[in-house]
């Protein structure tokens, strides 16, 4: 079963959403750990490490999004899927979201059915499997295996850091990443490199491809949009 070995932390100052949702993941074959608010959210996704968070964004002791934006600057959390529970059912708090680190998001009422729908769906697109996919995106094809960018029939040669740089934020279109994340999986936690460099690296990638496909958003950290 697609389910079998993922583990899913559910975050929710309400206990029947817990119970409704947990339930039905659990009969989907996820193993399910639950939390009751953002401090107790924190803990537990140290504790367990598990491959999906699903972050209620008005619970208390740290709402959804703090908890997702401390994550988010640990290297240990920088693959782990999130997503928001959110009542707020307007574009702004969905971009928001997006910009703090998630995933994806699904709004209130949750129907249980959409959920385990949105969940398994996530798990297909950013499978952990370790395995480096070629990505395809409109005119824009990226292959790792070959080690090349072809843009509207075009071959685009790049450095290995703009190649690798472009791979990651491709690989989740519309999430933002944040700085530090990109300095840490690009360039290592041990090479010590300015936020210049990601500047530098980001204007060198559009200049080739001929297209603004990175959008910076100011002080948080860059987002792929083709």
């Amino acid at each position: 079963m697609e389910a079998k070995g993922k583990k899913i932390l559910i975050a929710d100052d309400e206990p029947d959403i817990l119970e409704i949702i947990g339930y039905n993941l659990q009969l989907e074959g996820y193993e399910v750990q639950t939390a009751k608010d953002g401090t107790e959210a924190l803990m537990k996704a140290k504790l367990v490490k598990p491959d999906l968070i699903i972050l209620d964004v008005m619970m208390p002791n740290k709402n959804g999004m703090e908890v997702c934006r401390i994550l988010r600057t640990q290297p240990s959390f920088y693959d782990t899927l999130i997503m928001f529970l959110t009542a707020l059912n307007d574009d702004l708090s969905h971009v928001k979201g997006l910009e703090y680190g998630a995933d994806d998001y699904i709004t209130k009422p949750v129907s249980p059915k959409v959920l385990v729908t949105k969940v398994n769906s996530l798990f297909r697109r950013f499978s952990k499997s370790g395995e480096s996919q070629a990505i395809e995106i409109g005119d824009l094809k990226i292959d790792p295996e070959q080690f090349i960018v072809i843009y509207q029939g075009k071959s685009i040669n790049l450095a290995k850091k703009e190649f690798e740089l472009l791979y990651l934020l491709a690989s989740r279109p519309g999430r933002v990443f944040l700085r530090n994340e990109i300095l840490s999986q690009i360039w290592g936690a041990d090479v010590i490199v300015g936020d210049r460099t990601i500047d530098v690296h980001i204007r060198k990638i559009r200049q080739k491809l001929g297209v603004d496909c990175i959008t910076t958003v100011k002080g948080v950290g860059y987002k792929f949009e083709l």
